[in-house]
């Protein structure tokens, strides 16, 4: 397995929000959510020129016209169509008889991406499968919502998969209940809610704008989804491949913010000393938050090869997956 992940280069940092929004701490957002610095495509910036600079540095480390099936998972496609996945395999120049596609997945979008690379390889589509994760959240964020602003980063991350790393992909667990669509959303733009600009634009009680046209969170439902949802996740996940928690070496879930996770990690009784808990200097990055959090634990020795390590994402749909690694890099 091969891991490169790819960030903007402008930046948004705390004292940047407490500029715009007086009223609020720099200090306590790094406190509460974990995070200081988020990077942030430029105007003229993609998700999929981020996918294609993650794919370049991982390519450089493989041959890629080995390369037999692109996945590319984002919610911030360049276009309806043309899929993004064909625009990146032409620019990449990888050999035009692979397959390629997009994944419209959030946060559990790596998650389900090594899933479906797994079942291309098991069932002899693919020896060689480029997953590429994207995101440029900050596109669909209101300029004057503070509280997403102060979450959400921009990122990319590209992994190869092979023959080889198909059987240390261990037992997934995969899951959705579209009943919370609306928790996490940007109403209008699609077939059902043409973009109107400004449409509907409000102020909710915690100050921060709102518009069918931008990001909608509902923090509090989506925090009551994940603790709901994410033990019963680690839980299967374990038991599916008959293992503990003391066999696993280490815990990466989704990036989300520090408070989630510190929840998360208490209520799953996962020691503080395995279990992964750093966005600081880049926010939640949606499906790169996971990738890009493995590929900083083996840059540091933090995961070392040969260890299993236990991935969970959940987030917007709802939709969640987990699974257990035995990790080769």
């Amino acid at each position: 397995m091969i891991i490169e992940c790819h960030l903007p280069g402008k930046t948004v940092s705390n004292a940047d929000l407490e500029a715009r929004f007086p009223d609020w701490s720099a200090q306590k957002v790094e406190d509460k959510i974990g995070i200081n610095l988020r990077h942030v495509a430029a105007g003229n910036e993609t998700a999929l020129d981020l996918a294609f600079a993650a794919s370049v540095k991982a390519l450089g480390r493989f041959d890629k016209d080995k390369i037999d099936f692109l996945l590319l998972c984002t919610q911030s496609p360049d276009y309806f169509l043309p899929t993004s996945a064909c625009v990146l395999q032409d620019r990449l120049g990888l050999r035009t008889d692979v397959g390629a596609l997009d994944i419209n997945l959030g946060c559990s979008g790596f998650v389900y991406g090594l899933a479906m690379a797994k079942g291309l390889i098991k069932a002899g589509i693919a020896a060689n499968v480029l997953l590429v994760t994207a995101e440029t959240y900050s596109k669909h964020i209101h300029p004057a919502d503070r509280a997403n602003l102060s979450i959400f980063g921009d990122g990319a991350a590209a992994t190869i998969l092979g023959v080889g790393d198909v059987e240390r992909m261990f037992e997934f667990v995969l899951g959705t209940d579209g009943r919370g669509k609306d928790n996490l959303i940007v109403a209008n733009g699609g077939a059902r809610g043409k973009a109107e600009g400004k449409a509907g634009e409000a102020v909710d009680e915690g100050g921060n704008f709102r518009s069918p046209d931008h990001l909608y969170m509902n923090g509090p439902e989506i925090f009551n989804f994940t603790i709901a949802n994410v033990p019963v996740v680690v839980d299967e996940v374990l038991r599916r491949n008959s293992l503990a928690i003391d066999d696993i070496d280490y815990v990466v879930f989704h990036q989300a913010n520090k408070y989630m996770l510190d929840y998360l990690r208490k209520k799953t009784k996962i020691p503080k000393e395995k279990f992964h808990n750093d966005m600081l200097c880049t926010g939640n990055t949606v499906s790169s938050t996971i990738p890009i959090a493995l590929r900083d634990c083996l840059d540091k020795g933090i995961v070392k090869n040969g260890d299993k390590v236990l991935l969970v994402g959940f987030g917007v749909g709802y939709s969640w997956g987990g699974v257990v690694l035995d990790i080769q890099c």
